[in-house]
């Protein structure tokens, strides 16, 4: 069984494989030094500072292999990848709220990428996963806790 890969920009890869860089060669030492100190401590039995360190260790180590697993199977999405005909990961979007008559700009981005805030958005979201593979003119439906919410994509670029 083969396991699916993770569409990802080369900016968000590279940001990944920075983080995981930083956890192994820095955090890796500054969680051994703490779970050192508090072994210095005496009886662990009762050693509040040596469970924090461990509990500290354990989620550090599930990240690291979190990110190692996503990295291995990335595959990075380039801009000459990105087409302008339909939406993608990588694609810039132009979307009108047919009820409302907004018009929002949105980056489809791989789910490692997202940050709504700045208008980047996951292929996994409501919106992204209905926009995906949809083209300028047509019409889309997101399910919203207020209801279903439609979208006329105006335009698609890189």
């Amino acid at each position: 069984m083969s396991i699916a890969k993770k569409r990802i920009s080369k900016e968000g890869y590279n940001k990944l494989e920075k983080e995981l860089e930083y956890l192994i060669t820095i955090k890796r030492a500054e969680v051994a030094e703490k779970l050192k100190e508090a072994r210095s401590f005496g009886d662990l039995s009762e050693n509040a500072e040596y469970d924090e360190a461990k509990n500290e260790q354990g989620i550090l180590e599930a990240r690291i292999a979190e990110l190692e697993a996503y990295i291995a199977n990335a595959e990075i999405v380039n801009d000459n990848d990105v087409s302008v005909d339909e939406v993608g990961v990588g694609s810039k979007i132009k979307i009108k709220d047919i009820e409302f008559n907004e018009i929002e700009t949105l980056l489809i981005v791989g789910s490692t990428e997202s940050d709504p805030d700045n208008g980047k958005i996951s292929e996994e979201s409501p919106i992204g996963k209905a926009a995906i593979k949809k083209r300028v003119g047509d019409i889309i439906e997101v399910e919203a806790p207020m209801g279903v919410i439609k979208f006329e994509i105006l335009e698609i670029s890189k």
